[in-house]
């Protein structure tokens, strides 16, 4: 899963019930603690009933007050944690398939890395005029013709052979082509009203489906850099790098059969991504 170096160019709904909890009280008979049953006064009981409902109350205002931030009038998180969805709701507008209009504030950064990066990481990066496509969606214009140059060189003839493909980034027959980058997170590391740098944290699937397959699909975790300008069209990229993980222990699940996979990758499409 490659989205290109620095060097060569490269709502919101929530579910709930009504559910009722039966506690079983002891015999009247019985002690619980092992020792005499002591009588207590109305009042004393008063007084424990009152201190309960008081901490239940704490704990309710504590737990709303840290989950996940306040509310402003436009229904924008004010103060999300780093880790939380700030409840922007995705752009509207698109330009070649990808997500535009971000706005110009630092989630409107990250959503704008996040979609960029899904594009640039995707299966239409190795078919040339798709190619050309994409990258001058979300370029800078100043960036565009080194942006450019750098992918095409990254996405060669020498590639397309090594993991199988045509010449215009076609799978064999019998085969579906997989290339896909599943953003997980983002961070912000420098910020200006005229620029701004993001990582984004990521999942990739690269490979090929078919009984015949020598490349099968793998995954992958990288963190992708990309250094945005703000321009008339909003953010657009001047420079993108990439290093490996955070890689996760892989899990214990089965892996699927080709099938299986190309039949998934056909029904499941993708989402517009908003920090």
């Amino acid at each position: 899963m490659s989205l290109g170096d620095g060097a060569s160019g490269g709502g919101e709904g929530e579910y709930g019930g009504v559910g009722q909890t039966r506690t079983r009280l002891p015999d009247r008979g019985a002690d619980v603690y092992g020792g005499a049953r002591r009588g207590r006064s109305s009042s004393r009981s008063l007084v424990t009933v009152v201190g309960v409902v008081v901490l239940l109350i704490a704990a309710i205002a504590f737990a709303n007050r840290g989950g996940g931030g306040s509310s402003s009038a436009d229904g924008t998180r004010t103060d999300a944690a780093p880790t939380s969805a700030s409840g922007t709701r995705p752009v509207r507008s698109n330009a070649g398939g990808i997500p535009t209009g971000f706005a110009h504030d630092q989630q409107g950064a990250q959503s704008a890395a996040a979609n960029f990066a899904v594009a640039l990481g995707s299966d239409g990066m190795f078919n040339t005029a798709r190619r050309h496509e994409i990258v001058q969606t979300v370029a800078d214009p100043n960036a565009l013709n080194r942006l450019q140059s750098g992918f095409d060189a990254d996405y060669s003839p020498g590639l397309m052979k090594k993991i199988g493909l045509n010449d215009a980034g076609g799978a064999p027959s019998g085969s579906t082509f997989v290339y896909r980058t599943l953003p997980v997170g983002t961070k912000v590391t420098s910020y200006g009203p005229a620029a701004a740098t993001v990582q984004v944290w990521c999942n990739g699937l690269s490979g090929l489906t078919g009984q015949s397959s020598t490349n099968p699909v793998t995954s992958s975790w990288f963190t992708w850099t990309v250094t945005l300008n703000w321009t008339r069209d909003g953010w657009k990229v001047t420079e993108t790098s990439q290093k490996d993980g955070p890689t996760p222990v892989s899990g214990d699940n089965p892996v699927s059969g080709s099938d299986e996979i190309s039949k998934a990758v056909e029904e499941y499409g993708g989402f517009t991504y908003a920090r």
